[in-house]
């Protein structure tokens, strides 16, 4: 039986002034805090999660929390956590150029794998400052018919349309690896599957996350 998403405790950094009591000061931290659910409370400290497949609804939610952190604070950067096989083109590229608009730097980490329009959110965040685990996969291909989820029923718009999602994603890989075009190209016309390490050298991460205060290349 799934348990859902555990709550834990949240202390208000700054919380209303408690009255004059020797009961209120003697009350534990825990019964002052609030409990909101696990996700909530990592969000509060800017650390966001790419965990399924990338469709509309779940962009949307990175998108808000993206723009309304940024909001908050400029300058305290965020972490964006990516375990997905991937999903649908639009979305990704409206998570992809969000992390390229907002203000603070945003760290993207791959956990165990970031396939298909994942790894274009994986290769979107800062430079030298993408990452993925030890572990963890990288796999890169050209978006493909399916991924329109039959939304555009004309064969001759379909094709155009297709063709410059392929060359928005060959463009983002080319800037991001600085690789010839060519070399790209043929890499995406298969599902390319890279260890964390091959995914340095190809040039889509910066580096292996081993912790929070220091990466290995």
């Amino acid at each position: 039986m799934p348990v859902g998403v555990p709550k834990v405790p949240f202390l208000n950094p700054n919380p209303e002034p408690a009255p004059d009591s020797a009961v209120e000061e003697v009350d534990s931290m825990e019964e002052k805090a609030t409990w909101v659910d696990l996700y909530n409370r990592l969000y509060r400290q800017r650390l966001l999660f790419l965990g399924q497949d990338l469709e509309q609804e779940i962009a949307n939610t990175i998108i808000g929390l993206m723009i309304y952190l940024s909001i908050e604070d400029p300058y305290w950067n965020q972490t964006l956590y990516i375990n997905s096989v991937g999903g649908l083109v639009f979305p990704g590229l409206a998570v992809y150029d969000t992390i390229n608009f907002v203000p603070p730097d945003v760290k993207t980490v791959c956990l165990g794998i970031a396939a298909s329009m994942a790894s274009v959110i994986l290769i979107g965040g800062t430079v030298t400052e993408r990452c993925a685990f030890p572990h963890a996969r990288v796999m890169i291909h050209q978006p493909r018919a399916e991924d329109f989820d039959d939304r555009v029923p004309e064969v001759g718009l379909e094709g155009e349309t297709l063709l410059f999602l392929r060359n928005c994603v060959i463009n983002i890989y080319v800037q991001r690896t600085n690789k010839p075009p060519w070399v790209v190209t043929a890499d995406l016309e298969r599902d390319t599957f890279m260890s964390a390490t091959e995914a340095i050298t190809y040039g889509i991460i910066d580096g292996v996350y081993v912790s929070e205060d220091e990466d290995e290349e």
